[in-house]
């Protein structure tokens, strides 16, 4: 009797490695129209752009592999790939910021690795994670939501910004990042951050106008976007429950503990799960088939890990948001979580 074996995505549904990507891709749709909306049309000129790279990168190292680039990029995995760097990265970084990231991704975290199945680590995470380290200026230049943002930017001068630097006007990305007020902008993440570190208290902190109903004007929007793509994929069945759920639900428990003992030192549960990438690492990076755990009591285990992570990160570490770290650092950990949690053979005693 012969028997077909194949390479990971190891997946119980019947649809087609393609079609479940496609429907990744579709779902993700919402957070990066809540996106758009709020932070404006350099979204998806990232988009497109990291997309475009993205499915050029994986025609190019295919042929270089001497396989037949057309079924490979059928798959829709370098499509997603790309499409989740373009939106990880700030909507008027420069061109180039997302070429190197895309081509990184597919070139090494993917294909050094032997292609879709064999990489370790999330190929889109792991480019976020060396372009934020290699390029902090850039990789932090978030404008403000278009809604307080002192000078609004067209699709033109978007355009220009990216490719160039500067708008039509000869504005410059820090020019842009001014608010209303003439005050320069960070995430609510990063503006909560370090304003604790500077001595104020939390209350004092959300009278910035970069928060808004329950988190960060914008970014609460752009996680509800992505917890209802998210949904969809799991009424579908194409993501399994464990990793969102205990993901989500350990970064909640951890931050609802530290906020009861210290109220004004320290960020909401609410503002943990509706700020940053909260959502998007739940639903859309850290169920990624290859490189999550496979076994049901492992996802519980490595959506958790990730979750207390993410808190660790945000409130102790360097950096104001660690969705990226926390799934990388997870990943190195799915071979020991996944060797402790295998199920039992019937019959063994």
């Amino acid at each position: 009797m012969a028997f077909n074996i194949a390479s990971s995505p190891h997946t119980h549904s019947r649809r087609s490695t393609s079609d479940i990507m496609r429907t990744v891709i579709l779902c993700s749709a919402f957070g990066i129209a809540a996106q758009w909306f709020f932070f404006g049309w350099g979204v998806l000129i990232q988009v497109i752009l990291a997309s475009t790279v993205a499915i050029a990168s994986e025609a190019a190292i295919l042929t270089l592999r001497k396989r037949p680039a057309f079924p490979y990029l059928r798959d829709n995995s370098a499509l997603l790939t790309g499409i989740l760097v373009g939106i990880s990265i700030p909507p008027l970084a420069p061109w180039w910021i997302t070429v190197i990231g895309v081509v990184f991704a597919i070139v090494i975290a993917k294909h050094l690795y032997g292609g879709l199945g064999q990489n370790l680590f999330n190929p889109a995470m792991v480019a976020y994670v060396v372009l934020l380290i290699s390029f902090p200026v850039q990789m932090t230049t978030w404008l403000p939501p278009s809604s307080i943002i002192a000078e609004p930017v067209s699709l033109l001068d978007s355009l220009y910004t990216v490719f160039t630097g500067f708008t039509q006007d000869g504005f410059s990305v820090h020019q842009l990042r001014m608010s209303v007020d003439g005050v320069t902008m960070a995430t609510p993440l990063d503006t909560l951050k370090t304003s604790l570190t500077t001595g104020h208290t939390t209350t004092e902190t959300l009278t910035n106008p970069i928060f808004g109903i329950i988190a960060g004007v914008g970014w609460e929007w752009v996680n509800a976007g992505f917890l209802l793509g998210g949904l969809l994929l799991l009424k579908m069945r194409i993501i399994q429950w464990q990793i969102p759920a205990s993901m989500l639900g350990s970064l909640f428990v951890i931050s609802t503990i530290v906020f009861l003992f210290n109220p004004d030192g320290t960020a909401s549960p609410i503002i943990h799960l509706f700020s940053g990438a909260t959502m998007l690492g739940a639903f859309f990076i850290a169920t990624d088939p290859v490189s999550a755990s496979t076994t049901v009591k492992g996802r519980l285990i490595f959506g958790a890990l990730i979750g207390i992570l993410v808190y660790l990160i945000r409130t102790w570490g360097g950096f104001p948001d660690g969705v990226a770290f926390s799934v990388l650092l997870a990943n190195m950990c799915v071979p020991l979580i996944d060797y402790y949690t295998r199920p039992r053979t019937y019959g063994h005693s």
